[in-house]
């Protein structure tokens, strides 16, 4: 069971999900409802006589009636160490929050949003300037081996269910274009996490110097001299411009993009500002 195919692209041809893509590439029998709420749909997955049922990444909550079509329900692999970032985004809210550590939680599923009894656990260290696009491949493959485990333990009975503590739950959820504006009054170094959580998406986008550009790559500085202006240009360095960010810090910006422009070096934007010299 995976989500319909949904328009993507300049051309908004729709585009199967990549695990739906994986499956009929494979010949493997695919299903894709477009709401699963209908007593149509329980009655075909009622049907199919399951032991136990696995999600991952479904986007959807699942009804009561439902989750008891198979005789032991179902399970899900979360791509955080619950009840830390419950929700749609785990890994991009725990690189921007700046996280040393995330992990995998293979969970039972109930009626709430990532609330069910936990079955296993499994710590996955982020690396340093790690983005999402490179961490979530790693956790895919320790949340797979981690449900294997699961299964494995779960067939000879010897695995108990844990509660979550909901005192102890934060909720990451799902992203939308509008979290990539940068807000220049945060730190050089939230700013950069930032970065490394919303790629590839949604990216982050700023007003600087009356002009909105995407921000592609920058680092923050150790130290700055002279005076911080907040969200102003405070120079130059090599092929970078120094802008002033929140809390006395400041972020070296490295590749920058103005829409519907290609990619160019900090610097390079940064002269262009003045226009074109004298003839």
């Amino acid at each position: 069971m995976s989500q319909p195919a949904r328009p993507a692209g300049r051309g908004r041809e729709l585009r199967d999900p990549p695990v739906a893509s994986w499956a009929k590439a494979r010949g493997l029998e695919v299903v894709q409802p477009a709401k699963t709420r209908t007593r149509r749909f329980r009655q075909s997955i009622e049907a199919l006589d399951l032991d136990l049922a696995v999600v991952a990444a479904y986007g959807e909550i699942l009804t009561p009636q439902l989750l008891t079509a198979p005789r032991f329900g179902f399970v899900n692999v979360h791509a955080s160490l619950l009840p830390r970032y419950r929700g749609a985004a785990p890994i991009q809210a725990a690189i921007a929050a700046g996280d040393e550590v995330t992990g995998v939680t293979i969970m039972q599923v109930e009626s709430g949003l990532d609330s069910g009894p936990i079955l296993l656990r499994r710590e996955v260290a982020i690396v340093p300037d790690e983005t999402t696009a490179e961490l979530a491949p790693r956790l895919a493959r320790a949340g797979a081996a981690l449900l294997l485990a699961t299964l494995d333990r779960l067939e000879v009975g010897d695995l108990v269910p844990h509660p979550q503590d909901s005192r102890l739950a934060t909720y990451a959820p799902r992203l939308v274009r509008r979290d990539g504006i940068v807000d220049w009054s945060r730190t050089a170094g939230a700013l950069y996490d930032l970065l490394r959580a919303y790629r590839p998406w949604p990216g982050l986008t700023a007003e600087l110097e009356g002009e909105t550009i995407k921000l592609l790559a920058f680092q923050p500085l150790a130290s700055v001299e002279g005076e911080i202006r907040i969200g102003r240009v405070l120079g130059t360095e090599a092929d970078a411009v120094i802008v002033g960010c929140g809390s006395g810090t400041a972020l070296r910006l490295e590749l920058v993009q103005r829409p519907g422009r290609g990619p160019v070096s900090g610097a390079e934007w940064a002269r262009s500002l003045a226009g074109p010299g004298p003839d």
